[in-house]
């Protein structure tokens, strides 16, 4: 048995695929199955990968196409490791991301979700994102309170974090009914039960501004999380009421920028205001037309060298 299996969704990614599948087999660590999730792909990504083929790397492929989560949960479902890991298909592991992981597995038993920094690709520039990283030591690696500390921009995201099968077991595996921000449920249920262990070197390099991105389209029509279906969380767990606030903020914005406004209004009736910073307390009040021009002055700066954002005060 492998000691992780690592999971890759793939849909529509030909200029990308093969880039991922280099960056896990160069790792240092090298105990792993690799199972790649055919989501139904369109264009020439299937013929990209079938070199990699082998008795470490295995193609399911999907009778229709189901998304996201759906290709999350059949590599869960079909993994012979108790380790999953899961990078998407247009993203890149530096060669140390396993080696990181199964460091933090040995050194911290008591956690069952393990994940490392990450950093921002854009075509001009590389960044660090505006995450609780910047309040942990350098090198830090330790238990961390993930509630508490991600107030901002993910401490981890899923493609550099390692999840045991008992996580899936206890919480269940990723909704299929929500088609945008679906790892913000499952990273609120899993962090709730179980503990993680975190190293804040960075593993892992997350490619912005690319085709077929998900978190680079609307949200109009996109099923979302339901916020309300954590209070029991919170009655037991203020962090988890602080941290459920401000992705509350970041959804509303969002629903506002994309103009659904209906949706954004009802949403910023249950923020509590008092939490958030004056910057982002005055973007949930500007009208539709300003968050769009501040979007693309966002955007032009980026591809200036220049990234700027409203998480600190």
């Amino acid at each position: 048995m492998p000691f992780f299996t690592v999971v890759i969704p793939l849909y529509n990614k030909e200029k990308y695929v093969e880039n991922a599948l280099k960056s896990i087999l160069n790792q240092t660590f090298t105990d792993y199955e690799v199972l790649i999730i055919n989501d139904c792909c369109t264009d020439n990504s299937i013929e990209k990968i079938l070199p990699f083929l082998s008795e470490k790397v295995k193609l399911i492929h999907h009778p229709k196409n189901k998304g996201l989560s759906a290709s999350r949960n059949t590599g869960i479902e079909n993994a012979t490791s108790n380790y999953i890991t899961f990078l998407d298909a247009d993203d890149l592991w530096k060669t140390n991301f396993l080696q990181t992981i199964h460091r933090l597995i040995h050194n911290f038993p008591e956690a069952k979700i393990f994940a490392t920094n990450y950093e921002e690709i854009y075509p001009t520039k590389t960044y660090k994102p505006y995450n609780g990283s910047s309040s942990l030591a350098e090198n830090y690696e330790g238990y961390i309170n993930f509630f508490k500390l991600n107030i901002g921009q993910g401490i981890y995201n899923h493609g550099s974090v390692c999840v045991h099968k008992e996580v899936y077991q206890k919480v269940g595996n990723y909704d299929e009914n929500i088609n945008f921000s679906e790892d913000i449920d499952f990273n609120i249920r899993a962090n709730f039960h179980f503990k993680l262990a975190y190293s804040s070197t960075i593993a892992m390099s997350y490619l912005m501004q690319i085709e077929n991105q998900i978190t680079a389209t609307s949200i109009v029509n996109k099923k979302l999380p339901d916020y309300n279906k954590y209070k029991s969380f919170e009655e037991k767990n203020a962090d988890v009421t602080t941290y459920i606030n401000f992705e509350k903020y970041v959804l509303a914005k969002k629903l506002k920028l994309y103009g659904d406004r209906n949706a954004a209004h009802l949403l910023i009736k249950s923020i509590d205001t008092s939490k958030l910073n004056w910057k982002q307390k005055v973007l949930l009040k500007l009208p539709t037309n300003l968050l769009v021009t501040i979007d693309s002055i966002k955007s032009y700066l980026i591809k200036k060298g220049i990234k700027i954002a409203t998480y600190s005060s």
